[in-house]
């Protein structure tokens, strides 16, 4: 019997309206593809708004440095294609580092950038503090800068993308929460939403750090798991111009203009996994005691606001992305570990490839999921 409240067919469902999400949306509708993408809240609801907003493809695996590398470029000509202003400010990414073990990791990243088209360098504690006058350099054995590096808007990319998806012809749905997907013989029918049922054969699972709960409604294990980061925004200072987006990478403690303040915020080791997504004040010593040692002159401004997020955390800290072997079908994108909002327009296309059966614009192949059953984990160092 035929569901009064399905759809018309749609021959691509994407569930999750994140930066990932769209971005898949508008490549496959770029290509033609008939697309709707489900979205239980708004767009950009999850982790994506909520994110830093950093952009770059200084990374240590060879993978992730194109993935940030073609992000990059897209997010350089955003303004045509798809068409919006992000703000993207390229101001570089700073590394500060203060472990020998650290520099040396780092002087080999940085020579895998180069010899992938990234123009990071190392660069001296004195020449750091230059460019990032906020930080003490004791203790400072080196850093590295990437100068094409940045950040940008995330709700100004997700927009972009979505409106551009929308005049292409793709189908965005908000407030539609995914309930099933229905799977006959192992192929995808359709799937099932509490505003109805949508007729699809192929299923793209973006859905961030609900991403575990999508895949077992088709009996595929994504193993991510959902991790509280909190971020907080100063009151107005004098920022200099031309900030870099500057890491003390042994304490992970980070910042970067924000509109008249700086954007600050840490790893907390302590916190525990799940989706709370409150603000809380018991990470704020820590974060006091990092600046402290790394910005002294931060710790006299006053927080303006804050707000917290979720990253979506993957055993070795990088994506899962792929096709199952299980279901025909069933494709996903998940598990990025903070680094979904940067590598979200490569990844979208990479998606639109997977979909058409092309071979991708960057081989993802080592991210499918089957490598957690063996010993081919690719972990990431460079995680912030």
């Amino acid at each position: 019997m035929t569901d009064p409240m399905a759809d018309p067919m749609a021959d691509i469902v994407v569930i999750g309206g994140g930066v990932v999400g769209v971005s898949t949306a508008f490549h496959l509708a770029e290509a033609g593809v008939a697309v709707t993408l489900l979205e239980r809240d708004v767009l950009g609801s999850g982790s994506t708004s909520r994110a830093a907003g950093g952009v770059r493809a200084t990374f240590s695996d060879p993978v992730n440095i194109a993935l940030g590398l073609r992000s990059i470029e897209a997010f350089e000509r955003f303004g045509t294609r798809p068409g919006a202003e992000i703000d993207l400010r390229q101001n570089g990414y700073l590394f500060l580092l203060d472990d020998p073990g650290d520099v040396a990791a780092f002087e080999a990243g940085v020579s895998l950038q180069n010899s992938l088209g990234v123009p990071s360098r190392m660069i001296s504690p004195a020449e750091a503090r230059g460019l990032s006058p906020f930080i003490s350099t004791d203790g400072l054995l080196a850093a590295t800068l990437s100068p094409r590096d940045g950040h940008c808007t995330p709700e100004a990319v997700v927009q972009g993308y979505a409106a551009a998806a929308r005049r292409l012809g793709a189908t965005i749905r908000q407030h539609c929460a995914v309930t099933g997907i229905v799977v006959d013989g192992g192929d995808i029918t359709g799937v099932r939403t509490d505003q109805g049922f949508v007729e699809a054969s192929t299923v793209v699972c973006a859905a961030g750090a609900w991403s575990g709960a999508v895949g077992d409604m088709v009996g595929v294990s994504l193993p991510v798991r959902p991790l509280r980061r909190q971020i907080r925004v100063t009151e107005p200072l004098a920022v200099p111009p031309g900030l870099p987006f500057t890491i003390d990478f042994g304490t992970t403690f980070y910042f970067h203009a924000e509109g008249p303040g700086l954007l600050i915020g840490m790893s907390d080791p302590d916190q525990e996994y799940g989706f709370d997504t409150r603000t809380s004040d018991e990470w704020l010593e820590r974060l006091g005691a990092a600046a402290a040692r790394r910005a002294p002159a931060l710790t006299e401004v006053g927080i303006a606001r804050g707000w917290a997020g979720l990253y979506e955390v993957s055993p070795d800290h990088n994506a899962i992305i792929g096709e199952s072997r299980a279901v025909s079908r069933f494709l996903y994108a998940t598990g990025f570990s903070g680094h979904g909002f940067l590598q979200g327009p490569a990844v979208g296309e990479v998606m639109r490839d997977l979909v058409l059966r092309r071979p991708p614009v960057v081989d993802v192949s080592s991210l499918d999921v089957t490598r957690f059953g063996t010993d081919a984990v690719r972990p990431e160092r460079n995680v912030v």
